[in-house]
């Protein structure tokens, strides 16, 4: 793949070059420049929400069908450029080719896909109606109602690192076809993919300032969209940090918030839980992006009737990963986004070290890589009030807790600031699903580390504000109205 270079955003239709110029984006498998992305300042991002701000009224009063079929050309259009933007994809982010082409490109098709479908179901539902005896306010009779779906308006959608185009695409789809127009602020570390999407929204037809690019370096474009009376909602995911300080200054706005934050996933296995089934969810940790997603089961919390085992088996499954070049097919752990990364995970490591965790397997940089952000899959046992197992590392490495009974296997895992995504194995379903209604997360998953996409999707506690997935994504992207009369 050659140099990719980008120099200019999206603002009100008109493709613009940065104030601030531009800056490179690093392959974090080879340390070499990918290409060079542009760099807004704030006042960039003023004018591209002031153009979303104009467009607004517009493209509220689009029929939805015709907003619908926008999105229907643009999951077509999108498609049609997967073998372009896969390998610039797995460039930009390190994830390896298995990932890029089944969970990277694919889904982003999907979720345009899903959001051209009808959405009236989802945007006006009537409550049965009322009967109310005359009051000094008004005179009685058999009162109706409508409770419609609105939308909010401009949408700054701001995404992590992770999966630039499926995170982005998740938001801008939503967004639109409720009615809003958006400006699209992707990660700085890997926003070239995000560029050509927004390129092939504006192709396929819609209309000008209804979808705006900002990219920077640096956090003060997104700060000043969080700022910006004109944009009335904020899309983020990311760290819990930078969500807490979204959350804060948008208040001065009383910005509407859908925030998908960080994770630490417990996975409950009992001891007559199917182990290979367990071991493999685990070990998505190491080989799932390299851990690099909120959803990963982190802390395996195994009873322990089966705890030596367990930690066994994946002893076993982290040294049959491969770990190397993303490119090739048969790689399974590839790097981490950057150095700052890196480093990161390899404190995190000499901490848990220092307070007493005992390492199994890993814990250091793949000797077999000269070159390229890695850290080995990486397996601790440890107690859940370690730092290793209370922060979000966002890098391939596990921690495996023992528990007796039920009841502190739930204990245990809702012993965390974060709610996000929980697991249980076991073989005896009933007590599965019981024990997830007691787990503390927005999701769990019983036996399975499946999603179903149409299934609201967000967290509890410091994992999050909001839902989105299916309808309910709709739903997060618009205001109620309730419309009254009688007669």
């Amino acid at each position: 793949m050659g140099k990719v270079d980008e120099s200019q955003l999206f603002i009100g239709g008109k493709w613009v070059e940065a104030s601030a110029g531009t800056y490179e984006v690093v392959d974090p498998a080879t340390e070499e420049v990918v290409g060079t992305a542009p760099n807004a300042t704030a006042a960039d991002a003023e004018a591209a929400a002031a153009a979303a701000r104009e467009a607004w009224p517009a493209w509220a009063a689009t029929p939805p069908e015709e907003r619908a079929a926008l999105m229907a050309r643009a999951a077509e259009a999108i498609s049609a450029r997967a073998g372009e933007l896969l390998p610039l994809v797995i460039a930009e982010t390190g994830a390896t080719a298995a990932v890029g082409s089944s969970l990277q490109v694919p889904i982003a098709v999907s979720r345009f896909e899903r959001y051209s479908l009808d959405l009236r179901p989802v945007a006006r539902r009537a409550p049965p109606p009322q009967v109310a005896e005359a009051t000094p306010l008004a005179p009685g009779g058999l009162i109706s109602a409508l409770a419609l779906r609105q939308p909010v308006g401009v949408v700054a959608c701001i995404t992590s690192y992770n999966f630039p185009l499926v995170n982005m695409a998740g938001k801008v789809a939503p967004a639109l076809a409720m009615g809003n127009t958006v400006v699209v602020k992707p990660a700085a570390q890997d926003p070239l993919a995000v560029v050509e999407l927004v390129r092939i929204l504006e192709e396929v037809g819609f209309p000008p300032g209804v979808v705006n690019l900002v990219n920077s370096a640096d956090a003060g474009p997104a700060a000043a969209l969080v700022d910006s009376p004109d944009v009335d909602m904020i899309s983020f995911t990311g760290s819990t940090e930078v969500g807490t300080r979204i959350a804060a200054a948008g208040a001065a706005t009383m910005k509407r918030l859908l925030l998908e934050l960080g994770g630490k996933g417990a996975c409950i296995v009992f001891d007559d839980a199917q182990l290979d089934k367990a071991v493999g969810c685990l070990g998505s940790t190491w080989s799932f992006h390299s851990g690099q997603i909120c959803t990963a089961p982190t802390r395996a919390v195994v009873q322990r009737g089966v705890f030596d085992q367990v930690v066994e088996m994946l002893r076993g499954y982290a040294g049959a990963l491969k770990v190397g070049d993303p490119t090739e097919l048969d790689t399974v752990v590839g790097p981490l986004i950057s150095a700052a990364q890196r480093d990161r995970v390899e404190k995190h490591i000499a901490t848990a070290v220092d307070e007493g965790a005992r390492l199994v397997v890993g814990g250091g940089r793949p000797a077999h890589m000269e070159r390229g952000f890695y850290v080995e899959p990486t397996l601790f046992v440890a107690d859940n009030d370690m730092a290793v197992a209370r922060q979000e590392i966002f890098g391939p490495v596990l921690v495996v807790i023992p528990f007796d009974d039920e009841a502190k296997a739930v204990a245990i895992a809702n012993d965390s600031d974060f709610g996000l995504y929980d697991y249980v194995f076991s073989g005896d379903t009933a007590r599965a699903f019981a024990v997830a209604q007691q787990l503390r997360a927005g999701h769990v998953g019983i036996n399975t580390a499946q999603r179903n996409h149409e299934a609201p999707f967000g967290g509890f506690k410091m994992s999050g504000v909001g839902r989105d997935g299916g309808d309910y994504g709709l739903e997060a992207y618009s205001e109620l109205q309730s419309i009254v009369w009688t007669g």
